[in-house]
């Protein structure tokens, strides 16, 4: 039997770009999702992009009964934990199923971990965990703050419980990834960041702005301490991310322990200065309104990652032009994202 690496959420955004990079890298893996924000046909893109079948099993990781069967089935050696709840507006409006989600989910996935003898855990964790940062570039030892949203504490929660396994049991190791705001898609077009509903993250308004399906974007706040009052990200090319990934699992299976890592490129961009950039790129035209801020937002952070240079051999090597012209093909390839099956066999014709 395979040793298998199980990645939960890996039918989502940076999960299935991940599955891709191990798949890539030589790992059999195991995907696990309930499709809450994902699609199955993100799974047939992998599996005609990875030129393999992927196992995959649609389901919860609250769900007990369908871990032990998992794991009882599967030779499962380490966790790539994506699963969970990531909208910091939507997390404002139901902090409960975030809580539910993100927190008890993992829980319960530790728990049957320890129940196999499994114990080496990637997570995913966010920038969020920082709050709003004294000082930047952030670096891991900079001390987590308040996160200014329920996902954002979620987030941390999760941390703190994982800071104490790793306390508790010295056979536990584990990375905590804290990485910045991942955007772009496959080269291919063939996987991409497909929101349900409306979009709550910059890049994927843009590009819907871009493509027609939404009329003009929506920028919260401009009265920010800022250079030009709109907030500042670390953005970072999700195959950079998912790259990421593989590097921290890699050191798992031969350092134990605690880890924590910064994943971005430590160039902070506003949000009228990534128009600008997206206008430039894409030569589209996109009209604004600015609105008043919204809850959960921060001023401005980004990344100092040089430890993660250091210690994985690992940094952001896709610049924003390449990001955004990433993003852009996928969604002119994929208006409407995974929606409409007959997209698929067009672009695997191409």
């Amino acid at each position: 039997m395979h040793k298998t690496t199980l990645i939960t959420g890996g039918a989502g955004y940076i999960g299935s770009h991940t599955a891709l990079t191990l798949i890539d890298a030589g790992q059999h893996v195991l995907v696990l999702d309930n499709l809450s924000n994902s699609c199955h046909e993100s799974i047939e893109r992998l599996e005609h992009l990875a030129h393999a079948r992927v196992d995959f099993i649609e389901g919860d990781i609250r769900d007990t009964a369908l871990l032990l069967r998992l794991f009882s089935h599967y030779d499962i050696d380490a966790v790539v934990h994506f699963a969970g709840l990531k909208s910091v507006a939507n997390s404002v409006s139901h902090p409960l199923d975030y809580y539910a989600n993100n927190v008890v989910g993992t829980l319960n996935l530790c728990a049957v971990m320890a129940r196999f003898n499994v114990f080496k855990l990637v997570f995913s964790s966010s920038a969020t965990v920082y709050g709003e940062p004294a000082h930047t570039p952030i670096l891991e030892d900079s001390g987590t703050g308040f996160p200014a949203s329920p996902y954002g504490r979620s987030k941390l929660m999760v941390e703190q419980l994982l800071t104490d396994l790793a306390l508790s049991e010295p056979r536990w190791s584990i990375a905590l990834l804290r990485y910045f705001n991942p955007i772009g898609a496959h080269e291919s077009g063939l996987l991409g960041e497909d929101p349900n509903g409306r979009p709550n993250n910059l890049l994927p308004c843009l590009t819907q702005v871009a493509i027609g399906r939404i009329p003009e974007l929506t920028v919260f706040g401009n009265d920010y301490p800022t250079v030009d009052g709109t907030c500042v990200r670390d953005y970072i090319h999700v195959v950079d991310l998912a790259e990421g990934h593989l590097k921290a699992l890699q050191v798992l299976h031969s350092d134990g322990g605690l880890h924590i890592w910064n994943l971005g490129t430590g160039i902070g961009y506003s949000v009228l200065q990534m128009i600008r950039s997206f206008e430039d790129v894409t030569g589209v035209s996109i009209p604004f309104q600015i609105a008043p801020r919204r809850a959960g937002d921060i001023a401005q952070c980004w990344a100092d990652a040089s430890k993660a240079r250091r210690e994985l051999g690992w940094c952001a090597r896709r610049n924003l032009a390449q990001m955004i012209e990433d993003s852009w093909r996928w969604q002119s390839s994929n208006p409407f994202g995974y929606g409409h099956a007959v997209q698929l066999s067009a672009a695997l014709a191409r």
